[in-house]
């Protein structure tokens, strides 16, 4: 039996079916019974457990061979992150008191970074976990491509690509969440001593041009990048309704400034095979 959290997103939703199609029981970890019933009629177990509730998580964690650990996104974190440190404490308590035989906890490309940005959160998460008496692994994918959803209809309408990648011809690791759903359960399933850390790229690396390309390859029509001025992202990101908007223009100087980035060389870095052009089709057919 393997406990999912988070497995009503993309990547723990990837996670679970590709155990589900290796044969392996499931035990879907959620907040509440209605968000369990899909993955209860896909034969999974199901666990009620918020993430920041230890003795609910020790329950959902107890009896399993192998936990997946995907604590929620917070886009928006108060200073201090102070919702993600109960949550860690509650994942470290729980996971300490059930002892699973293997935890793969999620984490992100750059989590060893020390300037603070909104990834930082994952690098509280691993500093939090990294010392349990058992084997546990932190899978650090690149940028998710999925988050091109938010592009579509801008590029499908008015033939641009926004970024905030820049510059535009700089080629920046990136990696689809059905690769990462795979290689998370391939590591859970895994029978012998692995990495402390795995750390996870699509098949190329892409510039913005290369997106547009395929975007406008996907779409039918011309699609050109064009770079959002990094002054105006503050005013951005707050009519977005964000009340803290450098914490997210940190982690995009990371990205831009070179900062955030794998820890190991090239040729440790696992490989997708999930295209830019599959992502975009996906994407694509579910905003038609």
């Amino acid at each position: 039996m393997y406990a999912i959290t988070g497995i009503t997103g993309q990547v723990g939703g990837a996670v679970a079916r590709a155990l589900l199609a290796e044969g392996q029981p499931v035990r879907a970890v959620v907040r509440d019974e209605g968000k369990g019933r899909p993955w209860a009629a896909l034969g999974c177990e199901v666990a009620i457990a918020e993430m920041d509730d230890a003795q609910a998580l020790t329950r959902a964690f107890s009896g399993v061979a192998g936990v997946f650990v995907l604590p929620p996104p917070n886009f928006d974190p108060e200073p201090g992150f102070p919702e993600v440190r109960a949550e860690n404490a509650a994942l470290r308590q729980a996971l300490d008191t059930a002892r699973p035989r293997r935890v793969v906890c999620l984490s992100t490309v750059g989590a060893q970074a020390a300037q603070p940005n909104l990834l930082s959160q994952r690098t509280l998460l691993e500093e939090a976990l990294r010392t349990l008496p058992f084997a546990i692994t932190f899978l650090r994918p690149a940028w998710f491509l999925e988050n091109l959803r938010w592009d579509i209809a801008q590029a499908r309408e008015h033939g641009v690509l926004s970024s905030y990648l820049q510059p535009l011809d700089r080629a920046v690791p990136m990696v689809a969440t059905a690769d990462i759903g795979r290689l998370a359960a391939e590591l859970l399933l895994h029978e012998g001593e692995l990495p402390r850390v795995v750390e996870l790229e699509g098949p190329q690396r892409l510039t913005q041009h290369d997106i547009a390309e395929a975007l406008s390859q996907v779409l039918g029509r011309p699609v050109r990048a064009e770079a959002v001025p990094r002054e105006n992202w503050g005013a951005i990101f707050r009519a977005q309704g964000m009340r803290d908007p450098v914490p997210r223009i940190q982690m995009l100087d990371g990205f831009n400034e070179g900062w955030i980035r794998f820890e190991g060389d090239d040729a440790s870095v696992r490989k997708g095979r999930v295209s830019v052009a599959e992502v975009i089709r996906s994407l694509a057919s579910e905003a038609a």
